[in-house]
């Protein structure tokens, strides 16, 4: 199915769909799926590594290293401990970054990050950016700064997501599962202001999860990144799961429809609030017992807004506030 049609301007009377959300869906993913991810979006280094050993998230170490850091607006920052096929040192210390939106300090930040993780880890280091934004001409892949015959220059490799748009029907013809990551963050972006054309595309690319012949955990896994960040009206939502429910009823195979979906629903509510407990911690440091008691307690909606206000609000209060 090659992209038929260009974003639609939103129609009056038309719902809007809830606001999207990427970062745990980004984070996550790109640590379930780190092989596949290197080999769509960055196929010289993923040959380069020996898959064979494994590869270790390093939360914890990349916490440390940038926690004093301004943090900009990105979706997710993953550390990952790889080994090298060939060559010394054989352990290379990973740094993948999905970045959000165009911001003009990012560069440096990067390089900030660089420093830092190779300070507090040791070489080498290798950072790679994912630009997930819609711009297409917002394409930063150097740092530099010189004063007196001082000077540095610090490249990294860059995937530009906004690109694959050109390439959609590669995507499509791809064996590789990260490309309907790629393809459900297009179509999220795209899709924006116009329900109805992304309840459409949501439903082809659930689909053509079954249609690829992946095995039933891989199907689950890629359908709860879709089913995250191409969010719906509640009507739409009811529709696609009807709709998806009849076609497991024709195909004879029911993942999504099954339990294990309404479990993901609930993991994706605990995700979302651990993510904002995190966040809240580095802004206020010491949280009363109240405010445990609200995410536990908190829909979706609420984590949603919740969320937005972390960054911005001056006071613990602001956060919660019900305006």
């Amino acid at each position: 199915m090659t992209d038929p049609s260009s974003p639609a301007a939103r129609s009056p009377g038309t719902p809007r769909p809830p606001r999207d959300s990427y970062d745990s869906p980004w984070k996550e993913t790109s640590e379930r799926s780190l092989p596949d991810l290197m080999a769509l979006l960055f196929p010289h280094i993923h040959a380069e590594i020996d898959w064979s050993r494994g590869y270790e998230s390093l939360d914890k170490e990349l916490a440390q290293v940038v926690r004093d850091a301004d943090h900009g607006r990105r979706l997710a920052d993953k550390l990952f401990r790889v080994y090298r096929r060939d060559g010394e040192p054989e352990i290379v210390h990973l740094h993948v970054e999905v970045q959000g939106q165009p911001e003009a300090g990012f560069p440096e930040r990067f390089f900030v990050y660089y420093y830092r993780i190779f300070d507090y880890r040791g070489g080498p280091v290798v950072s790679l950016a994912i630009l997930a934004d819609a711009d297409p001409d917002w394409r930063p892949g150097e740092y530099t700064a010189e004063l007196w015959g001082c000077s540095v220059r610090f490249e990294f490799p860059v995937a530009k997501l906004w690109d694959y748009n050109e390439r959609w029907e590669e995507l499509e013809a791809s064996s590789n599962p990260f490309a309907t990551v790629v393809m459900a963050h297009l179509k999220t972006k795209t899709t924006r202001h116009d329900p109805r054309e992304r309840l459409r595309w949501k439903l082809w690319l659930t689909r053509r999860l079954y249609e690829k012949g992946w095995p039933r955990q891989q199907i689950l896994d890629l359908f709860w990144f879709i089913d995250w960040v191409m969010r719906l009206p509640e009507d739409l939502d009811r529709s696609f799961k009807d709709e998806i429910e009849r076609f497991e009823e024709e195909k004879d195979m029911r993942y999504v429809t099954s339990i294990e979906r309404l479990s993901r629903q609930e993991g994706i509510r605990q995700g979302e609030a651990s993510l904002i407990e995190r966040q809240l911690r580095r802004r206020f440091v010491d949280l009363p017992k109240w405010v445990f008691e609200r995410l536990e307690k908190a829909s979706r909606e609420e984590l949603e807004r919740w969320g937005e206000r972390v960054l911005e609000a001056r006071r613990l209060e602001d956060v919660f506030s019900p305006t």
